[in-house]
């Protein structure tokens, strides 16, 4: 039953636009890819990149020769690098950074079908690319996760004790979580969060909008709380999942974060204040994403009254066989408990019985 719920969660987490917003192109005389929505930039490189898995992801890298930070940024649930690039190189621009953005196995013109474990790989790849290709070092890098993308994001920062930063974006405590509040983790969650993100050891920025309808405020609010190295929060009053960037308080907060990182670890003990001046975290009120909404501001919402009916359909008896599978573990428990009662009693009977021999004997 685990398998089950297991698969029917990862099915509800990955919904990657069809048909993609964009092709690849390859020039015939250079053999330089592009996007075929964009002209090609000095700045801008597109590559195709192996993972572990054997799948092939397609890779934006915008180089900024002030930078000297490099963000590698996981996109959100319902996007891809065609719907990106522009904000990719407004980051790029107004936070002095290099920026590697990349699809997920089975978004845009990456092969393969999208899962937790290639997101994983994706990443890792990405990782390798940075290292190996543009010559950034671990202690340079900043992953930044936008919602889904908070996934491969801590999965990979919960493995490297010298990275510069990290940024989750409307983030999620795991993937069952956002359908409904679970008191603990399951083994078969997809993007358990919730039990990374105390194993990050650098400076960590949480940006959530406190009117997101598709994961709760209530997630970034206690990852914030659980983080090593807290970094003064930006809650977006008003925000909602896909609108965050149009806030001004937005890039504002992300370019002093990246300008506090980039010193030195003494200079940076002057930004670590008390956290009793934040909100705590509130209890999870989280929503699952039926009708969802892109989770990039320029996508409209992609599903029909009847896909959403199914989803729910599907949420329904993801919860039925959830609830059977907590009522058959309270039972085991029962008979164990009732089990070791018999056996204490029979215990307790076989030292009367011996007691008895004795004082007949």
């Amino acid at each position: 039953m685990g398998g089950v719920t297991s698969s029917v969660a990862a099915r509800l987490a990955f919904f990657p636009p069809n048909p993609p917003s964009y092709e690849l192109v390859k020039d015939a005389g250079t053999g330089l890819l592009t996007l075929s929505r964009f002209p090609h930039r000095e700045n801008v490189e597109v590559m195709t990149l192996p993972t572990r898995r054997g799948t092939e992801i397609v890779a934006v890298y915008v180089r900024n020769p002030m930078a000297s930070s490099t963000l590698l940024y996981s996109h959100g649930n319902a996007a891809d690098l065609g719907q990106m690039y522009e904000l990719f190189l407004e980051l790029s621009i107004h936070l002095r950074v290099n920026l590697l953005g990349y699809d997920y196995s089975g978004y845009g013109r990456s092969s393969g079908k999208p899962s937790e474990q290639n997101t994983y790989a994706d990443i890792e790849a990405a990782f390798k690319c940075l290292e190996e290709n543009f010559g950034a070092k671990e202690e340079e890098i900043i992953l930044y996760g936008q919602s889904v993308g908070s996934g491969p994001t801590l999965e990979m920062a919960a493995r490297l004790p010298r990275l510069r930063a990290v940024v989750l974006h409307s983030p999620i405590l795991s993937g069952l979580r956002v359908m409904y509040p679970v008191k603990r983790s399951y083994w078969f969650d997809i993007y358990k969060n919730i039990d990374k993100i105390p194993l990050v050891n650098c400076p960590v920025l949480v940006i959530h909008g406190t009117s997101d309808e598709v994961v709760d405020c209530s997630h970034g609010k206690q990852l914030w709380e659980l983080c090593k190295e807290k970094y003064e929060p930006l809650w977006l009053k008003g925000g909602n999942h896909c609108d965050l960037e149009l806030f001004p308080e937005y890039i504002r907060h992300l370019k002093k974060f990246i300008s506090t990182v980039e010193k030195s670890p003494t200079e940076r003990n002057s930004w670590r204040k008390s956290t009793d001046r934040f909100e705590p975290a509130r209890r999870s009120t989280d929503c699952f994403e039926a009708s969802r909404k892109s989770t990039d501001r320029r996508e409209k919402p992609r599903y029909s009254t009847e896909k959403t009916k199914n989803n729910l359909d599907k949420l329904e008896k993801l919860k039925v066989s959830f609830e059977r599978m907590e009522k058959s573990r309270r039972s085991v428990d029962c008979i164990d408990k009732s089990r070791k009662n018999t056996e204490q009693l029979e215990r307790a009977r076989k030292s009367v019985d011996r007691l008895d021999r004795i004082r007949a004997g």
